[in-house]
Formats: C-alpha cells, sequence, structure tokens
C-alpha cells in the first residue's frame, strides 16, 4: 500500500445558527426557515458525524453551535412542531404521487418517490436520536470526540457593538448554556460574524475561551500567516483564520459549487406540493429541468476532487511548514441550501486522508501558536468589504445607535436594581436582558443590508426594541410591571443577577 505523504491539515468549521424564530412568523419567513434548515441539514449532518464516530474516526470538523439555536432545539414544542412538519413533507410527496399517477408524469413520480423516501428517513432521525431535543443529539458527538464543539456568546450579537458588561453578559450566559446542555464547557468560541475588535481578547481570556476565529483578511492585514495560529495581544487566546481561496471554492459570493447544472435548484420550487423538484439547470435561464438525482454523483466526485486538489496546491505553495488551512462555512449551507451538500461532505472527508492531507480541529492545533510570536489584529468581519460595513452603513447604521441607546438603558437599569433580588432569579431583570440581546442580534442589520426578508428584519428589530421600552418604562411603575409578564423561559441560562459594571473598559463603539 502506498502511502501519499501528508502535505498539511485542514480544519473544516462548521458554524450551526439561527436567530429565534419560535413564535416569531411561520410562512415564508419565520419557524419556516427552522423547519426546513432541521429537516434538511441538521437532520443528515447530525446522521453523517454519528455515522463516523461509530466506524471509530474521531476529529473529523470543529462544529459551533449558537445557545439561541440550541434553544429551539431543545424546546418541547418545537420538537413536536419539526415531527409535524415532516409529517406534513410526507403527506405532500404523497399527494404529488398520487397526481402523478392520474397524469401518468413519470418524472413527477419519481419526484415524489426521492421526498418521501426522504420525509421518512427525516421523521425516523428525528424519532430516534432528537425526540429528547438538539442537545441530546449533539451530546454524544462531543463525547465520541468526532468534533470538537464551539461555544460562544448567547445571541449572535454584533460582538464589536456591546458595551463591556454585556459582553461579559453573553459570553457567560452563552457558555453557561452550552455547559448545561450538552455537558462540556467548550473551549473554542466562534465569534459572530467572525467580527472582531481590539481588545477583544481579554474578554475571551476572562472566561477561559483559548482559541477563536477571524476571516483570513483581519488576520492578513496583520501581517501574520494565514496557514498557522497566533496568540493575540498579551494573552494565551489564539485566533486562527479562514482560508478564502479554498472556502470560496465552495461557496462564495459570486460562485461555487451548488450552481452545478445537476444540482438541486434552491430557488426553483413546485409550488404546487411545497418541494423543491428541478436542477439549477442553467443560471441564467429560469427554464429548468427536473432534478435527477441520480445524475449528481459524478458532479459530486468532480468538486470533492477540485477541493482536494485546491488544498494540496495551497499547502504545498504556503510559506508554512505544515500547513493549517481552515476552511469554514454555515452548516446550513449542507443539505438546506446546497441539497448535495452531506453527500459532498461525506466523499470529501473519507477522501481527504488518502490525498495527505490530515484532518484535525482547532483545539488540536492551537498549540502551534507558541512557535511565534504575539500579534495585534486589526479590526474586521467576514461580512462584505472584511470590516463592520454591513452592521453601521445604512439603515443598520440606525439599528447601531438605536443598539447602543439600549444597552446604556438596560446597564443603567441591572445598575440600580443590582441589590434588589438578593435571593431567587430576577426574572424582571432576565426578561428585560433576553428581550435585548435578541433586539441586538446580528441577523437583523445583515438582513436589511442584503435585502433579503428586509421586512421581516425590521418587524423583528423594532418589535424587540419595543418591548425593551415597554419593559423599562413599567419597571418605575410597579403596578405597570405586575401587569405585564416578566417571566421569559426562552433563554434560561441568561442569568441578569450576573451582570457586573465594567471595571476594564474598552467602552462602545
Amino acid at each position: 500500500m502506498v502511502t501519499t505523504p501528508t502535505v498539511g491539515r485542514l480544519a473544516i468549521v462548521l458554524h450551526t445558527h439561527m436567530p429565534w424564530v419560535l413564535g416569531y412568523g411561520t410562512w415564508p419567513v419565520g419557524e419556516e426557515w427552522l423547519r426546513q434548515a432541521w429537516a434538511h441539514a441538521y437532520l443528515p449532518m447530525f446522521a453523517l458525524l454519528r455515522e463516523r464516530a461509530e466506524g471509530g474516526l474521531t476529529h473529523q470538523l470543529t462544529l459551533g453551535v449558537t445557545p439561541v439555536l440550541a434553544a429551539q432545539w431543545d424546546d418541547r414544542t418545537s420538537v413536536h412542531e419539526q415531527a409535524r412538519w415532516i409529517a406534513d413533507w410526507h403527506t405532500r410527496a404523497s399527494g404529488k404521487a398520487l397526481e402523478a399517477s392520474r397524469t401518468a408524469d413519470e418524472s413527477a413520480a419519481r419526484d415524489a418517490e426521492r421526498n418521501y423516501q426522504l420525509a421518512i428517513t427525516a421523521a425516523h432521525e428525528l424519532d430516534e436520536h432528537w425526540s429528547a431535543g438538539g442537545s441530546a443529539a449533539l451530546r454524544p458527538l462531543v463525547d465520541s470526540g468526532v468534533i470538537e464543539l464551539l461555544g460562544g456568546p448567547l445571541t449572535h450579537a454584533f460582538t464589536p457593538h456591546l458595551s463591556d458588561p454585556l459582553i461579559d453578559l453573553s459570553l457567560q450566559a452563552g457558555l453557561a448554556d452550552t455547559t448545561a446542555r450538552v455537558g462540556h464547557r467548550p473551549t473554542g468560541m466562534w465569534a459572530p460574524e467572525c467580527a472582531y475588535r481590539p481588545g477583544l481578547e481579554q474578554f475571551y481570556a476572562r472566561h477561559q475561551v483559548s482559541h477563536f476565529m477571524v476571516d483570513g483578511p483581519t488576520l492578513q492585514r496583520a501581517g501574520a500567516s494565514l496557514h498557522q495560529p497566533h496568540r493575540i495581544g498579551d494573552t494565551d487566546v489564539v485566533a486562527f483564520g479562514r482560508d478564502l481561496e479554498l472556502t470560496y471554492r465552495v461557496w462564495s459570493p459570486d460562485s461555487g459549487y451548488p450552481g452545478d447544472p445537476w444540482y438541486l435548484d434552491f430557488h426553483s420550487f413546485d409550488h404546487a406540493w411545497g418541494m423543491r423538484s428541478y436542477r439549477v439547470t442553467d443560471k441564467q435561464s429560469d427554464a429548468k429541468a427536473p432534478y435527477e438525482p441520480q445524475a449528481t454523483a459524478a458532479s459530486i466526485d468532480r468538486d470533492v476532487d477540485d477541493f482536494i486538489s485546491a488544498a494540496r496546491t495551497i499547502m504545498l505553495n504556503s510559506p508554512t511548514p505544515d500547513p493549517v488551512i481552515v476552511a469554514a462555512y454555515d452548516t446550513e449551507l449542507f443539505g438546506h441550501w446546497w441539497h448535495e451538500g452531506p453527500a459532498f461532505l461525506a466523499r470529501l472527508l473519507d477522501k481527504v486522508p488518502e490525498a495527505g492531507i490530515q484532518l484535525t480541529t482547532l483545539s488540536r492545533e492551537r498549540s502551534r501558536a507558541a512557535d511565534s510570536p504575539p500579534i495585534e489584529l486589526p479590526s474586521g468581519s467576514w461580512g462584505s468589504g472584511k470590516d463592520f460595513g454591513v452592521w453601521e452603513e445604512g439603515e443598520a447604521g440606525e439599528l447601531h445607535m438605536r443598539g447602543r441607546t439600549i444597552q446604556e438603558a438596560v446597564c443603567d437599569y441591572l445598575a440600580s436594581h443590582r441589590r434588589s433580588h438578593r435571593t431567587g432569579r430576577d426574572h424582571f431583570g432576565d426578561a428585560l436582558t433576553t428581550e435585548m440581546f435578541l433586539a441586538l442580534a446580528s441577523d437583523w442589520a445583515f438582513m436589511i443590508t442584503k435585502d433579503s426578508a428586509a421586512d421581516y428584519a425590521r418587524k423583528r428589530a423594532d418589535g424587540h426594541f419595543q418591548r425593551v421600552a415597554e419593559l423599562l418604562h413599567s419597571a418605575g411603575h410597579e403596578s405597570g410591571q405586575s401587569r405585564i409578564t416578566t417571566r421569559d423561559t426562552r433563554l434560561p441560562f441568561l442569568d441578569s443577577r450576573t451582570w457586573r459594571a465594567a471595571s476594564h473598559g474598552i467602552g462602545v463603539p
């Protein structure tokens, strides 16, 4: 047996996130996003990883799960609604099959059978492994070592925009949430939007976060090598950089594998039966041919080979010895946005070792930062322009200013009421801070800037800002407060009593 010499290491990092959508709309925006992503991405991804764990494989990839998504996975009503959604998918597939039989439409019959089988598989996966919630499905993967789990802030707020006390509160609550749900306290974290501003490493160090990720250009602007981790400032916190050259082969603002003519088209819909039934065919045309799943195998193999060839070329040309290449994506790409994504990933994980590339996780590589002096990172994100523009320009800038205002008001409330709840939880403070963090989710500004369900994002942000204002108003009127429901259990590990005024200021930018 010929062994290919090792040329480098590949760390695949997946970011699993959904803003809080339970109770905020169903179709076409709102809970439908969660239902589709759960059925088409989360279930097959976890099944893929569980199969590899059962085969004794470890260190396959690094997986981040935001606490706000985990809370929706674990909500009993949400789990039941997911089962109902999948049952409806099954019913729709059966209906399409009957209609295809009546009209003798062989193409529609094949598509109905494909969706029928997918719904059956999803129902079984949910019942067998997710009936107690997503954390019950996630924990065995962490226990087995097949993945490294990343934690992070509570609700995916744009961390550089948070005041110092709220950075601490968000990290404390987010890491406590993950620890309670999964039984492991993550040592690494996914920074929302890969956003960084100087000084954040001090907060990470205080919360025992040993490593995080930034976008490649942020690291490169510091004059640092992209293919190794680096200690940041005067801390032992380590930053990894995403390699855009490799990452963008799969998914970029302009291109990527999912645009292959034979792959399922995410944007083309059989509205009569509520399912995607057509292949990409021609990205420049609205005319779409029926999807033929058996025809995608060659495209998947070609894309896997292309990815591996590109990774080897980058590694062989890297000035860093034994380079670590980080390719990072949203988990929802694999199965939801890109139907063939899980098959691609499974094939990739199988073939990478044969090509002389070692699969690894961020935690396994962080010690290599000791080989070079620490660096000072500039501000940056993975948004357009690799700066803060997506969250600060135009209408997003107005949201940012409103966010600063409510942060100051909520912190004033918490400072003045810290001693009034010395025993038991401060349910009012918990409700207030929960609503504030939901208002500050980075998703709303992103959706508005990108004009992606922008009206929904505006309504969500406005609704949360309004609710914060109502709660703050009621805080000064006891009778008013008693009329407003102040117990909020959506994010149960957010304990407002742990808020502390900053004595180590960076300040709100």
